[in-house]
């Protein structure tokens, strides 16, 4: 039987068709636009979504037996606030993960309603990029269509939504919203009251790996598909992530450099970071984990690449950067182009270039790209050593994951050893798995990541250049503090 992954990112949606062995026989992927109608607003329409995942499919299924599609699952985009009418019709635009623009919002209910009791309501403080800070703002900002809203989504379930006609969620992706009881897998009713809406305009919760329905009629007829076909809730695209390179069970770690970047640690037991720098969420595999995020990872990379340097010719002008120079760099990059989330949580921090001489070149400034990048992820790294976390390899993945001057840095900068996967399509290689636990092919989460998830390669760091990324990032984490006083006064 096959079955079909979907990766629904910011900039496209990836979609494959894998075997029940792991085989992923095809790939295709359709861009959509993202709009940014204000600095710091990040925005998509969830028809360009629909379109194309619904034109998609059939090019995908081309050339294969299209009744031997068992079942879909799909990883998406977190946080992005999708609304729709008492006749399901979308009311705005999806408010995404890194849009910035609920900072008052934020600061409300971190202080108003207090960061301790946010925290026992629902395992996580407030950050712009959730989804309750988003209600707050539409109710404030939006009230004539904040008051047509029957149904509250996330970009993943409103595809499942066209798909099966259910208004669902799941644990992992629900976690992000600031409206769920992490610990107890429900949705807090006290939340619900403050954002000024009801359970009744929330979606049904799931489990990852379960099945909320088979495909429409019309919509199998559009895919090709038999009515048959299972469609499991499916996951955030950071747990889908974790879950297509194999990251479950206690302490296990994952590292991806997408558009934006995170490091996934597992566990059995629901835990809190005293502090919150850390999110606590439920996982795809029924239990739980603690995730750092940083708003922009592999999109620093593409900006400085495609906006400021105008090629698209990444290793051209990664060539420069010969081993002699890792880690004696001497311009530092922060990496804050749509703001902070984790651990900062600071909306107003900007990326900034620093140390700049008249000697500096194209590829110091690529290098301190990726340095950046780096030491932004080691900063919730080292929150989940103060923890009492004991991370000494972890899965990569991700676009950036691509890059072997990346893996090199990143390696050396957390001095940890890095797996990376056979397969380069986490999340929607772990859509497809968790339709398959659906469908009965494998008992568990953790049982199909046993057969299925290989190692490719690792990259272990080297103690001479592991020792000069400790002194590079000891200046870095100095950068921050001495800037976040002038970055509000900088907002225009």
């Amino acid at each position: 039987m096959l079955y079909i992954g979907i990766d629904l990112g910011t900039s496209a949606v990836k979609l494959l068709l894998m075997d029940g062995e792991g085989e992923i026989k095809n790939i295709v992927s359709k861009e959509y636009p993202l709009e940014f109608p204000q600095p710091g607003w990040s925005q998509q329409n969830p028809e360009d979504w629909k379109k194309a995942v619904l034109e998609g499919i059939p090019e995908l299924l081309r050339g294969f037996d299209a009744s031997q599609v068992a079942g879909i699952g799909a990883g998406g985009q977190m946080h992005g606030l999708v609304v729709l009418d008492r006749d399901d019709n979308v009311i705005r635009p999806a408010i995404l993960w890194n849009d910035g623009r609920t900072a008052k919002q934020v600061d409300c209910l971190n202080q108003e309603i207090g960061q301790e009791k946010l925290s026992a309501l629902t395992a996580n403080i407030a950050f712009a990029g959730f989804t309750a800070p988003k209600l707050l703002w539409m109710r404030e900002n939006e009230p004539e269509l904040f008051a047509r809203i029957a149904k509250i989504m996330l970009p993943k379930d409103y595809i499942n939504y066209i798909l099966t006609g259910v208004h669902c969620t799941d644990y992992s992706d629900a976690s992000g919203m600031l409206l769920l009881d992490v610990e107890h897998r429900c949705w807090s009713k006290e939340m619900l009251d403050i954002c000024g809406i009801s359970e009744s305009q929330m979606p049904q919760l799931f489990e990852s790996y379960e099945t909320v329905g088979t495909l429409l009629p019309e919509t199998a007829r559009v895919l090709g598909l038999p009515e048959s076909v299972i469609v499991c809730a499916g996951a955030g695209d950071n747990a889908a992530a974790a879950v297509g390179t194999g990251t479950v069970g206690e302490g296990a770690c994952n590292i991806s450099l997408g558009t934006s970047g995170t490091i996934f640690i597992s566990s059995e037991k629901f835990g809190v970071d005293p502090h919150n720098a850390l999110h606590a969420f439920a996982h795809a595999d029924g239990r739980y984990h603690l995730m750092g995020c940083m708003l922009s990872a592999a999109s620093c990379n593409k900006w400085l690449m495609e906006d400021i340097f105008q090629t698209q010719d990444y290793a051209g002008e990664q060539a420069d950067i010969t081993p002699d120079k890792l880690g004696s760099n001497h311009v530092y990059f922060l990496p804050y182009l749509m703001g902070e989330r984790s651990p900062i949580n600071d909306t107003r921090a900007r990326g900034t270039f620093v140390g700049m001489t008249m000697d500096t070149t194209r590829s110091d400034l690529t290098q301190a790209v990726l340095e950046g990048v780096a030491f932004a992820i080691r900063d919730s790294f080292e929150v989940a050593k103060a923890l009492g976390i004991p991370i000494e390899r972890s899965k990569l993945c991700g676009g950036g994951a691509r890059s072997p001057l990346w893996r090199t840095i990143l390696a050396n900068v957390l001095n940890i050893r890095l797996d990376v996967p056979a397969s380069e399509q986490g999340p929607g290689m772990g859509g497809a798995m968790l339709a398959m636990v659906a469908c009965g092919l494998y008992p568990s989460v953790a049982e199909a990541c046993a057969r299925l998830v290989r190692t490719a390669e690792t990259i272990s760091p080297d103690p001479g250049l592991a020792a000069r990324y400790e002194a590079r990032y000891q200046q870095f984490r100095q950068i921050y503090p001495a800037l976040k006083g002038l970055f509000p006064i900088l907002q225009p």
